[in-house]
């Protein structure tokens, strides 16, 4: 049986348990489930006669969407001489199957702690980023040397200078494969890449002094990637001391997506709910403040690592909300993802981590006509906890009912700034494309990746949360039917 996400859409603090609602519709438009009318019922465009009506069906069940949602780790071993094997598009298809699209592709370089990555490791990078190309995936990417804190696993990490070199060398794959890194952990300093238990970095450091290596690291990362891509930090202190920021420097509407490192610092927890204060995440409530504003407009996401009072239902979705949540790991922490299921909120989790857009209702011109003005308006509300963070295209298609005839509409409208929690309507006017009178066509939203790798391929798109608008072949969300006059 299908996941069914159950939530409110407003205000989920005062709820022990959120509440399943679905809309039912009356008439079924071929192609799409929803129903047209001549409008009415509120002042707006459906209110005229000339435009036609469509109220969509909103879909209840989980679905796999592109940089969102459950990710699955792999870690990659380079230790003893050992090459570990690449992922495969088989391991991809299975886990989208279960609605997951991200991974993530911890690279412990234990082997390289004192020199050169191998021309072996860096082919294996490659050819983990080629089959996410290939198979619909994108990952979280994270580097680190160790992963145990005994004190006979050290030395932890690389001395700065290694890791620079390093840094360089990962720059040519990070550009040619930028398509399919959802965001970069910062990682490299310390075990597990986590920026604790260093040799190099210097431990708990707490001035700018001695925050100065690790604002290197992140300096060296942010230029490595395209300025599109996001790095992100453990703590929010980590990126308070890099930039000499207080918990009032938080990124606004204004300077959000640019190319500014503020705007390009990303956040990660990987002790979220543990306790009081995720287990050191957290220091001040000045810290807080800042991840809950910054991550608005950039990536937010992790693991927990403990069941403690704070993941109960109640508490987990309210700060999932409040932190903008875009990904967690399904892996871990096991205890804590059974607590979700058993207490009736892991739909909720995989439902509304990240984006989830609806469409509620359409209006589009009724009689369409080539070269003649044609106007559409799409509402749509976002139940998800975030907005996607990386740049998404966004344009409306013309599909005739053979599939030969193709007209784009690109749309000004910034996916991004479909904040989670609100509702948001995209219009549009323009003179009607080269439509064929008596040809059947249907009106398509296209949310592709802007990458021209990836441009094309659906498993890339977002779809919408509806029934029956979804086309798997292009991927493309059916809108509104018609023929051409």
């Amino acid at each position: 049986m299908a996941l069914q996400c159950r939530y409110l859409f407003s205000n989920m603090k005062t709820m022990k348990r959120p509440v399943f609602y679905t809309r039912v519709l009356l008439l079924a438009l071929p192609l799409l489930a929803a129903r047209c009318s001549d409008g009415g019922g509120s002042d707006g465009p459906q209110d005229d006669p000339s435009l036609t009506k469509v109220v969509y069906e909103e879909l209840t069940t989980a679905i796999p969407n592109p940089e969102r949602g459950f990710y699955y780790p792999y870690d990659f071993k380079f230790e003893n001489g050992e090459v570990p094997k690449a992922i495969n598009t088989q391991a991809l298809a299975v886990n989208r199957t279960q609605n997951r699209t991200l991974f993530l592709l911890e690279y412990f370089l234990r082997d390289f702690i004192d020199k050169p990555l191998s021309d072996e490791c860096l082919a294996l990078i490659r050819a983990n980023m080629q089959v996410l190309r290939d198979g619909g995936g994108k990952c979280i990417l994270r580097f680190a040397y160790c992963d145990s804190d005994a004190e006979s696993a050290k030395p932890w990490d690389a001395e700065e200078s290694v890791v620079m070199q390093h840094i360089a060398q990962l720059k040519p794959l990070f550009r040619e494969y930028a398509d399919v890194i959802y965001v970069l952990q910062a990682g490299f300093v310390g075990v597990w890449g986590e920026w604790y238990y260093t040799d190099h970095f210097g431990f708990n450091p707490q001035t700018a002094e001695e925050f100065a290596p690790r604002r290197r690291v992140v300096e060296a990362l942010l230029g490595a990637l395209p300025e599109n891509r996001m790095v992100a930090l453990r703590t929010p202190q980590a990126k308070m001391m890099c930039l000499g920021l207080s918990g009032a420097d938080s990124i606004g509407s204004d300077n959000a997506y640019g190319k500014t490192d503020r705007a390009r610092i990303a956040s990660h927890n990987d002790c979220f709910l543990a306790d009081g204060n995720d287990v050191g995440t957290f220091t001040s409530k000045a810290e807080r403040e800042l991840w809950m504003a910054d991550s608005r407009y950039t990536s937010m996401g992790g693991e927990t690592c403990g069941v403690s009072s704070f993941c109960a239902c109640a508490n987990s979705l309210s700060d999932m909300a409040k932190y903008h949540w875009s990904y967690l790991n399904i892996a871990y922490h096991q205890d804590v993802i059974k607590g979700w299921r058993d207490d009736d909120c892991f739909d909720d989790v995989e439902c509304r981590l990240g984006y989830r857009l609806v469409l509620t209702e359409g209006a589009f011109t009724r009689e369409v006509k080539a070269g003649e003005p044609f106007r559409a308006s799409v509402t749509l509300k976002n139940v998800g906890f975030a907005a996607p963070v990386n740049p998404r295209g966004a344009e409306l298609v013309f599909v005739s009912a053979d599939g030969k005839e193709r007209f784009v509409q690109q749309l000004k409208d910034d996916p991004r700034r479909w904040f989670g929690g609100e509702t948001h309507t995209v219009e549009a006017s323009f003179d009607a494309p080269a439509l064929k009178a008596g040809t059947r066509y249907t009106l398509c939203l296209n949310l592709p990746d802007p990458e021209p790798t990836l441009a094309a391929d659906p498993l890339f798109s977002i779809r919408t949360a509806n029934a029956g608008v979804w086309d798997e072949t292009t991927g493309y969300n059916r809108l509104y039917t018609f023929t051409a006059k």
